[in-house]
């Protein structure tokens, strides 16, 4: 009941069907001035679907620079454990190491892997293609909105948001499972923490020692987003922005980055991107707990604004808009992707 309530009172637990009613008829009238509900393919138009559904996460790499983003291999559904630890090997990727989905949602399948063991239990599991990348060593993530109309030289930043993991504290006296029961954001992870951790989690954690429980900044996977959007400056925009245009065809989404302190990645220095994300992206400063739902529905209009109008000046330079048969069979493949891995 308590947990019950908690996501009630906050906004931010809210289905996204819910979330996103007002933003349905701003999204139709849209589709009515561009005759195509599915006009956000023109989006980026080097990205499929514009990245907004069944984009790979290993082609979208593909188009960033090699030096902006770790170590990436694809795996396909039903390699042998043997052949994944040789390209492993082959590529010179460590443990630990990062294994996701290369057709993802929100989070879902991602997994920090420490061992062979734990690699092969992944591989023997996974029923999709999947990325293995070199786990990136810096401790802070932000994700950074970039916008950019078709006849723009330079972007800008639209939104950061900072995330907090899922970290706890140890006092000496208090197993794991106890210290996450202390907050409800991480005790609405516990069922599945249960899955990942079992008995680890009757463990007791030394005080002072921390743990983190979920080492990368995913929402539904209970990491704090906080509003940063004081940070955009013209230094960290112009660091960005050297970053983005040598990304063909990119105008409209949110990278995801790692980096070691603000004051480096302003001057733009030790940084990797963990993710681009394409016309799906949120803005996701907007699930700042401070912020209201009506904070985000204006967020949410206006980052839908921009992807509307980069669109159709793309189209209008020869960037098709989906057919409407082409596009219900991808979202049916998006369903069923989802459905895998909401299962994994």
């Amino acid at each position: 009941m308590k947990l019950f309530f908690h996501k009630l009172t906050h906004w931010e637990y809210w289905p996204f069907l819910i979330v996103y009613i007002p933003i349905y008829f701003l999204w139709s009238y849209y589709a009515i001035k561009a005759k195509s509900i599915f006009f956000f393919n023109a989006s980026n138009p080097t990205i499929k679907n514009g990245g907004f559904m069944m984009e790979s996460k290993k082609e979208i790499y593909d188009i960033i620079p090699q030096q902006y983003y770790p170590t990436t291999i694809l795996i396909t559904e039903g390699t042998p454990t043997t052949e994944v630890q040789t390209l492993i090997e082959k590529n010179q990727i460590q443990f630990p190491l990062i294994a996701k989905p290369d057709i993802g949602l929100r989070g879902g399948g991602v997994k920090k892997i420490e061992s062979v063991s734990d690699l092969n239990e992944y591989a023997t599991k996974a029923n999709f293609d999947y990325l293995v990348q070199n786990f990136i060593p810096y401790g802070e993530e932000v994700g950074i909105f970039y916008v950019r109309y078709p006849h723009e030289k330079l972007g800008r930043i639209t939104g950061i948001v900072s995330k907090e993991f899922l970290i706890i504290k140890g006092d000496g006296k208090s197993t794991m499972e106890e210290l996450i029961k202390q907050n409800p954001r991480y005790e609405l992870q516990l069922k599945v923490l249960k899955q990942e951790y079992g008995a680890q989690l009757q463990e007791v954690i030394p005080l002072n020692e921390k743990v983190n429980l979920v080492p990368y900044g995913n929402h539904a996977r209970g990491a704090k987003f906080v509003d940063g959007s004081h940070w955009i400056t013209p230094q960290l925009t112009q660091a960005i922005n050297e970053m983005c245009l040598q990304i063909p065809g990119f105008y409209f989404g949110r990278l995801d980055i790692m980096y070691n302190k603000m004051a480096e990645l302003q001057e733009g220095k030790n940084f990797a991107v963990v993710e681009l994300n394409g016309a799906a992206s949120e803005p996701t400063h907007i699930y700042d707990p401070k912020h209201s739902i009506f904070f985000a529905w204006k967020e949410l209009a206006r980052h839908i604004t921009y992807m509307y109008e980069i669109s159709v000046a793309n189209h209008k330079k020869g960037a098709p808009y989906l057919s409407h048969k082409e596009g219900m069979k991808e979202y049916r493949l998006h369903l069923e992707q989802s459905k895998k891995i909401a299962n994994f």
